[in-house]
């Protein structure tokens, strides 16, 4: 009995010196300090705006096309874009008596002349009023690839104006354009604003 009783004394002594050293161990032993939470906020970033879309342009196409009528071309559209969504030039369409590269403005009316028709209308008529002076060219100096550019002047036009001036010498006045084949009045009073005769 004395001997059981000393055994379990021993043991108790010994698992209690253990807990006292296993305390004294834990309490001397260094502990890395704990590291510091950073949150990263980023950068407030502007929200981009939205882009507010073109307005179509509304364009009365008539004369020698398949289909006349009021249609809607997006910004930047060609006097030729108007003319195919037309349905294309009929047959009888004379496409040399226009400038299928000249850009079209909202609420314009694009005319087509036919073959052997006198004096059309003019191919570009209404629309908005332009925001800044014309830049004028010299009917003396430009070439033929310059003057397909000015309003209602297309390439056989363009050839004509250059031929002239070549047979005739150079115009004296800007009316003297009325004495090519093929610029009337009308298509004059078109161009009045977009010539000149430079010195």
């Amino acid at each position: 009995m004395e001997e059981g009783t000393a055994r379990r004394s021993v043991l108790v002594v010994c698992s209690v010196m253990s807990l006292i050293v296993g305390s004294l161990i834990g309490f001397f032993t260094p502990h890395p300090a704990g590291r510091a939470i950073s949150v990263v906020t980023p950068d407030p970033t502007a929200t981009p705006l939205p882009t507010p879309t073109p307005a179509p342009l509304r364009v009365y196409v008539s004369g020698a096309v398949m289909a006349p009528a009021v249609y809607r071309l997006p910004p930047g559209s060609l006097v030729e874009d108007a003319i195919r969504i037309a349905g294309g030039a009929a047959p009888d369409a004379d496409l040399e008596r226009i400038n299928l590269a000249r850009e079209l403005s909202d609420q314009q009316q694009v005319y087509v002349p036919r073959a052997g028709e006198g004096e059309p209308p003019p191919t570009l008529s209404g629309g908005a009023a332009p925001t800044a002076a014309p830049t004028r060219l010299d009917l003396n100096s430009a070439s033929a690839a310059e003057l397909e550019a000015l309003p209602h002047i297309g390439p056989t036009t363009a050839q004509r104006i250059v031929e002239y001036r070549a047979t005739y010498g150079p115009f004296q006045t800007i009316e003297d354009l009325m004495n090519v084949p093929g610029i009337g009045p009308a298509t004059f009073e078109e161009l009045r604003d977009w010539i000149a005769i430079v010195p």
